[in-house]
């Protein structure tokens, strides 16, 4: 299924990096960033922008070549990946929640000439230089590393098919795979920031890491437009959240669904003053219509649901303020996004009935960087040989075009947004000599949404399972930690051998 799209009224492509320009030249007092009490105009992002990308090419960045940043939401982060653009390099935005192999292998994965980070990021063995964004000990700090005030870089004018950034959308063990986003994917993003209602007095207020494309998503159209974003700090705070989106009269927000269940839960909401809000944005994992109900109910503005993926492909949008009797679903293809339903063996099914999404668009990730073969994996063609993105996802549209997710084709866990693959987390626990097998699946967590659990058939010698858990999470990254572990004899299988990980997540639902 598709929503046409009318090309002619699309506006052309654009490069990021001129619209900043612009508007620091038109609005140059105007706040760009926003971080606790510290404020960037639109004249100083602009300014930094090109120190940032004078001190990348002096130091021999090329375009298309990328560099890596990695820690806390901050100022310095987001405008060394707007001078980083500036350059014309890619930028590959690593989670801190990752171990010290997990982040240099991402660092080599990505090519990156240097890593910027701060004092979250463990001390790393890198053949590449880090740079302190933080003016943390040990390492050059970044006012050292800029180019001098007044500095200007060569002009680079990147093409739509140039690397904007490298998404990893999760740690990984072994060898990660980088999603490659070109620019002409970011600019569909960003060339309908009006569908949203962002514009030039448009706040957007950030909770989610500039690591993710959850963020990235609402970050750079209100950017594209000329707004401000405010960046929260540290944590996850709800009351904090509510006290800065009342404080900047914040009009766009973007949240997982454990974030809204935290503040609408929080005791205080209701006390404070929301009615700036224009639009608020949900993505990355399952939305619970109840939920949806609540926010539509008490909290100011729209509510806009994306379902899609970092890879790109199709994406489907319920405006829930609009289709309230469509809670249940996650919404119709997006403009110009064609969505379709394929069986197993790669055909369509006939309308109305279940099959694996699979989507295309202007929106779709050049490939999984370095690894054609995964790539090849992710990609789905028509009959006309048109490219599509596989979801892993199972849905069905219903009589009036809005798409059902019925159950999830892949294991992957999302708890807090985060996605978590359990084959990760189960070679871990099979390098313990204790573990004879063992299958990872994602139960319900009422903080989270899921959880990653473990049911292990163990070996002789095993340790106790709880000792197990915590030997296998000191071996994982912070998002990807086991919640619980539990014995069993034997794993449930098909007549082919397969897991029957369904079987598991109800017996720990209803154990014995």
């Amino acid at each position: 299924m598709s929503t046409p799209t009318d090309s002619s009224a699309f506006p052309p492509f654009r490069v990021f990096s001129e619209l900043v320009r612009e508007h620091a030249a038109a609005r140059p007092g105007h706040t760009a960033f926003v971080q606790g009490e510290r404020r960037l105009s639109w004249g100083e992002l602009d300014a930094l922008a090109d120190r940032i990308a004078a001190a990348l090419q002096r130091d021999g960045v090329q375009p298309r070549e990328s560099i890596a940043i990695s820690g806390a939401n901050s100022i310095e982060y987001a405008t060394l990946f707007v001078g980083g653009l500036r350059a014309g390099a890619a930028v590959a935005p690593l989670p801190t929640g990752a171990t010290r192999e997990q982040l240099a292998g991402m660092v080599a994965d990505s090519g990156a000439r240097l890593l910027f980070a701060d004092a979250t990021v463990p001390a790393l063995q890198l053949p590449v230089p880090r740079i302190a964004m933080d003016g943390s000990s040990g390492h050059r700090s970044l006012q050292d590393w800029l180019a001098p005030e007044g500095s200007r870089p060569k002009p680079v004018e990147p093409q739509p098919d140039w690397p904007f950034n490298i998404i990893y959308s999760s740690g990984t063990t072994g060898t990660p795979k980088g999603i490659v986003q070109p620019h002409g994917m970011r600019w569909a993003h960003m060339g309908r920031a009006e569908a949203g209602g962002y514009g030039p007095e448009s706040v957007a207020l950030l909770a989610t890491s500039l690591c993710s494309n959850t963020t990235l998503v609402c970050m750079f159209p209100a950017l594209s437009r000329g707004g401000t974003v405010v960046l929260t700090e540290g944590r996850f705070d709800p009351l904090g959240y509510l006290k800065l989106a009342e404080r900047e009269r914040a009009t766009h927000t973007m949240l997982v669904p454990v974030q809204y269940q935290r503040l609408m839960a929080h005791p205080e909401f209701d006390r404070f003053d929301l009615s700036s809000f224009v639009m608020k944005f949900c993505t990355s994992a399952p939305f619970s219509a109840a939920l949806k109900a609540d926010i539509l109910k008490r909290w100011p503005g729209g509510l806009t649901e994306y379902y899609g993926m970092t890879e790109g492909g199709g994406t489907c949008m319920l405006a829930a303020h609009e289709f309230p009797q469509k809670l249940h679903t996650v919404g119709k293809p997006a403009e110009g996004h064609d969505i379709r339903l394929i069986d197993e063996d790669g055909r369509e099914v006939p309308p109305g009935e279940l099959g694996e999404v699979v989507g295309r668009s202007a929106s779709m990730m050049t490939g999984y960087h370095g690894q054609p073969g995964k790539t090849r994996e992710a990609e789905w063609y028509d009959a006309q040989g048109n490219r599509y993105i596989r979801t892993g996802d199972v849905g069905r549209f219903d009589e009036d075009g809005f798409l059902v997710l019925m159950d999830r084709r892949k294991d992957m866990v999302i708890s807090g947004g985060f996605n978590i693959y359990p084959s990760d987390l189960e070679a871990v626990l099979r390098q313990h000599e204790g573990v004879a097998d063992v299958a990872v699946v994602g139960v319900p967590s009422a903080e989270w949404g899921e959880s990653p659990v473990a049911w292990v058939v163990p070996a002789a010698g095993a340790p106790a399972p709880e000792a197990l858990r915590q030997w296998a999470n000191e071996r994982l990254g912070k998002t990807q930690r086991l919640a619980g572990v539990r014995y069993i004899d034997e794993l449930p299988r098909s007549d082919i051998g397969k897991v029957l990980k369904r079987q598991l997540r109800e017996k720990w639902a209803s154990p014995d």
